[in-house]
């Protein structure tokens, strides 16, 4: 587990009560002054004007203007003991609430405990035109230390800040389409970075040296996005009543969770949707701290497969005493140095909120968000089904598609989900009858 933020950071209760009922300005003010963010984090927040066109022009290629998410903010989450306020960008309705939610549930059973493996990623230089492949990984790695000692004279900073390239390893496929080749994997402790520029810089820059010792022809020299060597595994205990519904016991929801994630183990079909939800609580979180969410997706899904057969990336388990344990272990490259966690206001604004310490902590807090997401679609599929809540809170879309503005959109949304028919023509008449 990482440690806490500094102690300058006061200290935050994610228990906001009323947060749902809040105008959005009132909301914001809320919660910037349960984190301690000053007016300008506040302002970054809003996301009005926040990105100048000069800066997102910088950004990336052929700018025409700004593309905009709505932003959320998940509460109740303790995570490893802690409080925090999670930022999520996203535009499907009921990913907020259903996390806010189930971690609320999660607090009855003292919340979230996650841990994270060191930083590293890694890089591949793959090596071909060679004829004796094993011979050329036993030359490689015979020449580890050298290679080691060159690729950290890339980055001299990192390995003061005690990272670096840490081990070299040499995967042989001694028949391919192409003939036999050999990649060279660089093992390297990132810190708080994402990583993918060191390990590519450190790749390129080992390249030559690594076609003299193997006689081969370097062609590929960039990171593999299975971060296989980043993982993080986060757990949740849930007691029994807490799961309790006005039809059923606590008990038989936890049965049926478990049920239904068992599906998703060994089932390729319901696991990639199974998973789906899961990103649906990872991804708002990593693309509002502008990481990298396609990074993200890909270490996911190939970790899901990394045994043959694509699976689940979660467990459900009942305990010897009743106790519903959900577990997730994936990979989480993350950053908090570099890219758009740095350029973007409101990226900035984001961490600061959550008071994030370390590249680690924010893959903990956002691992947390994935299993609550999991948890609220699984008692969901449960219990009354998936469509219900998210149709309830759905309303708000379809009665904004059907004309309504302002106050008429509560007053629409609540009116069709009561009626039991949360559709485009319904909020059309609902509208047209007052």
């Amino acid at each position: 587990m990482t440690d806490s933020a500094p102690g300058s950071t006061p200290a935050l209760n994610s228990r906001i009560e009323g947060l749902r009922d809040m105008e959005p300005a009132d909301r914001r003010q809320a919660i910037a002054g349960a984190a301690g963010l000053d007016q300008s984090g506040a302002a970054a927040l809003a996301g009005e004007g926040v990105l100048n066109l000069n800066v997102a022009n910088g950004m990336i290629e052929n700018v025409i203007g700004k593309f905009e998410l709505p932003l959320g903010v998940a509460a109740n989450f303790l995570v490893n003991g802690r409080d925090y306020l999670v930022p999520m960008a996203v535009e499907e309705p009921s990913v907020v609430a259903a996390a806010s939610y189930m971690a609320k549930l999660a607090r009855q059973g003292g919340g979230f405990t996650v841990s994270c493996t060191a930083p590293i990623m890694r890089a591949q230089v793959q090596v071909i035109g060679i004829s004796d492949p094993y011979g050329a990984r036993a030359a490689v790695l015979a020449h580890k230390d050298e290679l080691i000692e060159k690729a950290n004279s890339r980055d001299t900073v990192l390995v003061g800040l005690g990272g670096g390239c840490k081990d070299i390893e040499v995967e042989v496929f001694a028949e391919s389409a192409i003939g036999p080749m050999a990649v060279v994997h660089l093992l390297v402790d990132v810190r708080d970075a994402m990583g993918a520029n060191t390990v590519n810089s450190m790749a390129e820059m080992l390249a030559p040296r690594i076609e003299e010792i193997t006689g081969g022809k370097v062609r590929l020299r960039i990171l593999s996005n299975l971060a296989d060597k980043r993982i993080v595994t986060a757990s949740v205990r849930i007691p029994p009543a807490a799961l309790d519904t006005k039809s059923l016991k606590g008990t038989e929801v936890a049965q049926g969770m478990v049920e239904a994630c068992t599906l998703a183990i060994i089932d390729p079909y319901r696991a990639a949707t199974h998973n789906k939800g899961i990103m649906n609580g990872i991804d708002p979180v990593v693309v509002a701290t502008g990481n990298d969410w396609r990074a993200i997706e890909a270490g996911a899904h190939a970790y899901a497969a990394r045994n043959g057969r694509y699976t689940s990336l979660t467990t459900w388990e009942i305990a010897n005493d009743g106790t519903l344990v959900g577990t997730l272990e994936m990979p989480m490259a993350l950053g908090i140095v570099g890219g758009a966690t740095r350029t973007h206001p409101a990226a900035q604004a984001a961490l600061a909120l959550m008071q994030i310490g370390s590249a680690q902590e924010l893959a903990e807090v956002t691992a947390a968000v994935g299993l609550a997401q999991n948890m609220a679609a699984l008692r969901a599929l449960s219990t009354e089904g998936i469509q219900r809540g998210h149709m309830a809170l759905h309303a708000r879309n379809i009665a904004i598609t059907a004309g309504a503005s302002g106050a008429d959109i509560d007053r629409v949304a609540k009116a069709i989900v009561a009626a039991g028919d949360v559709s485009v023509g319904r909020a059309k008449q609902v509208l047209e009858s007052s």
